[in-house]
């Protein structure tokens, strides 16, 4: 996995993991909202396969991330590079951790009650409406991460 370490492709610091990742979390809102549009283009059970396979990719993103992070030298490898504050970096990458794990907590309930709801058939039917309640808060969440994501990135490799 030497690889993963080599010098990066968007010409920052950032070795090749970090700049996959940063690649992924920044394309996560646009790829979830090509989701959405199926399901109001009403072709559910595509919005509904697509909405799972970008959560199975994430996840598996996030725990090739941690693993990179963890053989890496941890955050305070990442940090040593940048003209940042050591503080000021490590606050903001709390709150982006704070915003992923809520939000993809919320991403996991609507998947987890989506699946509960089809095998019901409330989904579509009943349920229809909190789902679409449940999809929008969950995609702020997923644009949030993305941000903070991009902000983390920005500091630790850019600055």
């Amino acid at each position: 996995m030497d690889y993963m370490f080599q010098a990066g492709f968007l010409g920052t610091r950032a070795p090749f993991f970090m700049d996959f990742v940063m690649i992924m979390v920044a394309l996560l809102p646009m790829l979830v909202l090509i989701a959405i549009s199926f399901a109001s283009k009403r072709n559910y059970k595509l919005h509904g396969l697509t909405q799972t396979t970008l959560y199975i990719v994430a996840v598996i993103v996030v725990g090739y991330f941690e693993y990179g992070v963890r053989a890496g030298g941890g955050y305070e490898g990442f940090v040593e590079g940048s003209s940042v504050s050591h503080n000021y970096a490590f606050y903001v990458l709390l709150f982006h951790i704070a915003i992923s794990v809520i939000g993809f907590s919320i991403w996991t309930h609507t998947l987890i009650m989506a699946r509960k709801h089809s095998k019901n058939n409330t989904l579509v039917g009943s349920y229809s409406s909190t789902h679409k309640k449940a999809g929008k808060r969950t995609f702020i969440w997923i644009i949030l991460t993305a941000i903070t994501g991009v902000w983390v990135y920005v500091l630790l490799f850019m600055v």
